[in-house]
């Protein structure tokens, strides 16, 4: 019991209550443990997400195609896969997962799974070079992004059952926080110069994003986890599509699932942002200013979003899809108005850094409202079935945007800007939860 008191403690400060205590929805025996679990999950993601910053496709990865001497079109094909290849197929993970009364394995096996793929692909960075090199890059990343759909449906179904409501949110708040400090130190030391890294550079890197991953498996499998619900675990595919008839006859839920595409534009104009500031200038030193702004931008807002999100999940939903198409219109117009300022590439990294604080208020406020909008087998019928529509819609919208982008990034944010305004709307229509 001594052991436990230092955490207890901890939990108490940070959760803000006497007793650390306060469990309406989770069971008397998994309500003693909720102070070990919660720290115990932060440092899991805080790991997964230092891991994520070391192989992020839209920077380090895109560069590895590059580097190897790959042809520059696979780049195009990292984000999708990594995005979509993690969403789709979890209608049918769910439906498996729901047939298992303790389902933490299910977070185990994706992280080792992706800790395994992220060392291949040093091992290829490493022996390979060449068109041969990139096919096997893009190959393991179709089989890591299976492994973070496990980890998704699995996070949201045992933080429901280890972690009480109004709770959640600084959960995810404090870990993303965390993860931004980090992935900040990281970044800064990695991406500060102007000089093109060595293959032994990108050796090590993703060496220790493997050891990450697998670092969190271990520290997961320690996560006190009762048993659950498994109602309704038949079949997994024919299991898979009964569930979509959620969308049908369950309006609040097919209501968040649209909010959630409509604000899919707080993750979908980074890119063009990217592609702006690439105008103005280029270089190593530019490029570490967005991986630094979004660090920076994960530390300075997630817990507050987090904490705000345990009053009203569905307010930060509002907030930050305004503030994200407020930053999209604005950078549409400025790039549309023509001149190039001196220094105006460095107007993108800020306007950047602004869009990551309103994309992680987006992410940790939908996160908390599917969490707190259902219980039991539910949950995992949520998660599985707004996740999978969710991947569909992003190859959608994200070849519809890439199109639209022929004839300018700016236009592309202006379609974004447009669709973040109606995914506000939406989400001011949908009912609190808390």
């Amino acid at each position: 019991m001594s052991r436990r008191e230092p955490l207890d403690r901890l939990y108490a400060l940070v959760a803000n209550e006497e007793d650390a205590r306060t469990c309406r929805d989770i069971s008397e025996e998994a309500c003693r443990e909720v102070p070990g679990n919660f720290f115990k999950i932060i440092l899991a993601n805080v790991l997964t997400k230092i891991g994520d910053l070391l192989i992020n496709p839209k920077t380090v990865l895109a560069w590895l195609i590059g580097a190897v001497g790959a042809p520059g079109a696979l780049a195009g094909l990292l984000v999708p896969i990594r995005e979509s290849g993690s969403l789709i197929p979890q209608l049918a993970i769910g439906a498996w997962m729901r047939r298992h009364p303790v389902r933490k394995g299910f977070w185990v096996f994706g992280s080792v799974l992706q800790g395994a793929c992220v060392l291949a692909m040093a091992a290829a960075v490493w022996w390979l070079q060449g068109l041969a090199a990139g096919l096997a890059i893009v190959g393991l990343l179709v089989v890591f992004s299976l492994g973070r759909g496990f980890c998704s449906v699995a996070m949201k179904d045992v933080q429901g059952k280890c972690i009480p409501k109004a709770r959640r949110g600084r959960l995810t708040g404090l870990a993303s926080t965390l993860s931004g400090a980090a992935t900040l130190a990281v970044g800064v030391s990695l991406f500060g110069g102007d000089s093109e890294p060595g293959m032994l550079f990108y050796t090590v890197l993703l060496l220790a994003a493997g050891l990450a991953w697998w670092l969190a498996a271990t520290v997961f499998a320690k996560v006190d986890e009762f048993h659950g619900e498994t109602a309704g675990g038949g079949h997994a595919l024919r299991q898979a599509f009964e569930s979509l008839g959620l969308l049908v006859r369950d309006a609040p839920f097919r209501d968040f699932v649209i909010a959630r595409a409509l604000l899919m534009a707080s993750a979908l104009g980074s890119p063009f942002l990217v592609v702006l500031a690439q105008d103005q200038a280029e270089g190593a030193a530019l490029l570490g200013g967005f991986l630094v702004a979004s660090s920076l931008a994960s530390t300075v807002s997630a817990s507050v979003w987090g904490y705000m999100a345990d009053a009203s999940s569905r307010q930060v939903m509002v907030r930050g899809g305004a503030l994200a198409a407020l930053v999209c219109l604005g950078v549409a117009a400025v790039a549309l108005a023509g001149p190039a300022w001196n220094g105006l590439e460095w107007f993108y990294p800020v306007a950047f850094f602004v869009l990551s604080i309103a994309h992680s208020g987006v992410r940790i406020g939908r996160k908390t409202y599917l969490v707190d909008m259902a219980g039991g087998t539910k949950r995992t019928d949520y998660t599985a079935v707004s996740n999978t529509v969710i991947g569909v819609l992003l190859l959608v919208l994200g070849g519809v945007s890439a199109a639209v982008s022929l004839l300018g990034a700016q236009w592309a944010l202006l379609l974004l800007g447009a669709m973040g305004v109606l995914g506000t709307l939406w989400s001011w229509k949908l009912k609190e939860v808390e």
